[in-house]
């Protein structure tokens, strides 16, 4: 389980990227440096609205090495759960947020000779602090930034300068350049890693491809800042400390079951399978993983789960709650 801190940081800019994109810079209200992090890293961003409070992880774009600022970008989701929407219309300059600590999910390999980017969308920020890494350090990268249309573009103006320009290719696919993806992995060296954060029909195909050309699964790394669909058929959920027994419904996570009926209290940051905060031990039954926090090898032991995004796989399930 993961555990972050969490810490009040001021809202010093908000910059209109595209039209469904902010970037918001993020500093610390008495200007002290903030907590180091590396490349691939994420927050967890707490909205107050009101009595709504709303948590979403969010990558830090922003470059590692100047930790006077975080910067992340968000994308407005339609139809929004409402984080992006009070990002987008209630966050102003000068307001406060909490935030945590940094965690890294999604970072470079240390062993890789090569570095394969293929970002989609909003999946190019995670990318952005790793690309501010690889020009520290000299190692060998190319960056695949694909996205529908110039519309939808919201760095490439900042990826096709120095010093990044010379390892950025920008595919749009309504100009016809989407890219080609067989060809790509294709010609990856043995050597190289892969990795791979955009929408998942993007990352599907990363991994289907890469399997043809038989490459090890290990070189491949993936990020989706979207857990999948939590619906599912209901089941029996019971508290091995307790004895309770509640009744998961089809459209309602375990999460939801256990703070509707208060029968435990879990801590749980970012709602979408990323954090890890919500992982619980499995006493009994086997849960059918939904979550973008555990390993494949975790999955497949079957010892904990996410509860605020995974389910049963049968028809009851018991939880060391």
């Amino acid at each position: 389980m993961t555990s972050y801190q969490m810490l009040d940081v001021r809202v010093v800019d908000i910059e209109t990227v595209t039209a469904q994109v902010k970037r918001f810079t993020l500093a610390d209200p008495q200007g002290r440096p903030l907590p180091a992090f590396s490349g691939g890293s994420h927050i967890i961003v707490q909205m107050q609205d009101g009595e709504q409070r709303y948590s979403n992880a969010y990558s830090l774009l922003s470059s590692p090495f100047e930790l006077d600022r975080y910067q992340i970008a968000v994308r407005r989701e339609s139809p929004s759960k409402g984080g992006s929407d009070f990002m987008h219309d209630r966050l102003a300059v000068g307001d406060t947020l909490t935030i945590s600590t940094p965690n890294n999910l999604f970072a470079l390999a240390p062993e890789a000779q090569h570095h394969v980017l293929i970002a989609g969308g909003i999946g190019i920020t995670p990318f952005m602090a790793h690309l501010h890494e690889l020009q520290r350090s000299g190692q060998r990268y190319h960056l695949h930034y694909c996205f529908h249309s110039e519309e939808h573009n919201a760095f490439q103006q900042q990826l096709m300068q120095a010093p990044f320009a010379d390892n950025v290719s920008c595919h749009v696919s309504s100009l016809g350049g989407r890219l080609d993806l067989a060809r790509t992995l294709a010609d990856v060296e043995p050597g190289a890693h892969i990795y791979v954060c955009g929408p998942a029909a993007l990352n599907e195909a990363v991994y289907r491809i890469a399997a043809e050309r038989g490459i090890d699964a290990a070189r491949l790394h993936s990020e989706a800042f979207a857990a999948e669909d939590t619906a599912g058929g209901a089941f029996t959920l019971v508290l091995a400390r307790s004895g309770i027994e509640l009744e998961v419904a089809q459209d309602m996570t375990i999460l939801q079951a256990l703070e509707n009926s208060k029968a435990a209290r879990v801590e749980c940051l970012c709602r979408e399978g990323i954090c890890g905060t919500c992982e619980t031990r499995i006493v009994e039954g086997e849960a059918d993983h939904r979550d973008q926090y555990l390993s494949e090898e975790e999955r497949a032991a079957q010892q904990t789960l996410l509860i605020c995004c995974s389910r049963a796989k049968g028809s009851r399930l018991v939880l060391d709650l």
